[in-house]
């Protein structure tokens, strides 16, 4: 292991400060959470009702409910149609460059795993924009590693003013930014922001970022607050499960997202599940114990404690997985992904971050999504 000596609970200098006691009250909930307390009858209970509290949350988390998960699939099944009919989004991501300053031991981007680093120039990427487009998708992620010398703001902006040329709804899921900056790219044309805290484990946390500005936990905790005072419409959370403990990782992302909700209604909130995945030198890279059904609980659990939020599902899953759980509890599904830096059109310029399990291009996405008696829907946003 390698030392380092900045305190992960400390903000760097730049690093904008939130006056938020939002952090602080998931963290205490997630201390007391105790899963195993949880019986048969807590989830019944749960089940039996039609607005959770955060103790009926905990309890469909629980080991417990593991065997009511057809009575949890029935119930979110209702709450996903009630909210979103039968309707399911459709995506792609964009790496524009995977140059990373941080050391992140479960990621293929980390700064000392030796790949293929690469970043797309403003040209290359209005390529790769035109021919996602001319696959009928409307909605983009733009991702980068986490670098702000190689992938600076004004460089995302530029990407962000492309992407808002050929795409109704453009997300970003980069590097922590302090308001003022999310400010400026939505000014360029950016919608959401996809922040996920990887664990919420303050202690884990600590370990398994061994440098960089990542390292920094609360500063990457109050993204999603930062974004929302900077303007943005919507905003993701999650945890990467298997990380750490997963239930309880799962149960802070659900808390988090519950309580920003609460502060700021306007906001639209979406979840994102990933699992550890393989990446280049390290194909042991899996998941401890977070199995398909594990996996679904989590979904579901979400799905029940916010039933308007949107859930996507991404492919870190195997396409069976991923046509069984839309409609149900997700709402949106990528589709023609590529994980390396651009690829889209032609060769990839950078190696990829992860490895996929689900490699469909998007019109067999969409015949999958008609097969299960859903509408795909390319465009759910317009800008006026």
């Amino acid at each position: 292991m390698e030392s380092n000596k900045l305190n992960h609970m400390e903000y760097l200098d730049g690093m904008e400060a939130m006056d938020s006691n939002i952090m602080d009250k998931v963290l205490n909930l997630v201390h007391k959470y105790d899963y195993h307390q949880y019986t048969d009858s807590d989830v019944e209970n749960a089940l039996m009702k039609d607005n959770l509290s955060l103790d009926d949350y905990a309890a469909i988390l629980s080991p417990a409910a593991m065997p009511y998960l057809e009575d949890m699939a029935r119930k979110a099944l209702s709450k996903t149609r009630k909210h979103f009919g039968n309707s399911v989004c459709m995506f792609t991501p964009l790496y524009i460059s995977n140059y990373c300053e941080n050391h992140c031991v479960y990621c293929g981007f980390n700064c000392k795993n030796k790949i293929h680093r690469g970043k797309l120039s403003l040209e290359e990427i209005e390529e790769e924009l035109k021919e996602i487009a001319s696959t009928g998708l409307k909605e983009i992620l733009l991702l980068t590693g986490e670098s702000r010398p190689m992938s600076g703001i004004e460089y995302i902006g530029e990407s962000v003013k492309l992407a808002a040329k050929y795409f109704s709804t453009v997300g970003i899921e980069i590097y922590p930014l302090n308001s003022e900056e999310y400010e400026y790219l939505h000014e360029c044309g950016a919608d959401f922001v996809s922040v996920y805290q990887e664990t919420y484990n303050p202690d884990k946390y600590e370990q398994v970022h061994l440098s960089g500005p990542k390292r920094i936990f609360p500063y990457r905790f109050h993204s999603q607050e930062r974004a929302l005072l900077g303007g943005m419409r919507g905003v993701a959370f999650g945890a990467l499960l298997g990380l750490d403990d997963f239930r309880k990782d799962a149960f802070a992302a659900g808390l988090h997202a519950f309580f920003i909700q609460q502060k700021y209604p306007h906001a639209e909130i979406s979840f994102s599940t990933p699992r550890l995945r393989p990446y280049i030198n390290n194909a042991d890279n899996n998941p401890n114990d977070v199995h398909e059904k594990q996996l679904l609980q989590v979904m579901l659990a979400y799905r029940l404690l916010m039933p308007f939020a949107g859930i996507t599902i991404s492919t870190r899953e195997r396409a069976g997985f991923r046509d069984h759980v839309i409609g149900m509890v997700a709402t949106k599904i990528s589709a023609g992904v590529k994980v390396g830096v651009g690829g889209h059109n032609g060769d990839e310029k950078g190696d990829e971050q992860f490895e996929i399990s689900d490699p469909r291009n998007v019109d067999e996405v969409h015949q999958a999504i008609l097969n299960r008696g859903l509408q795909p829907v390319y465009t759910d946003y317009v800008r006026i």
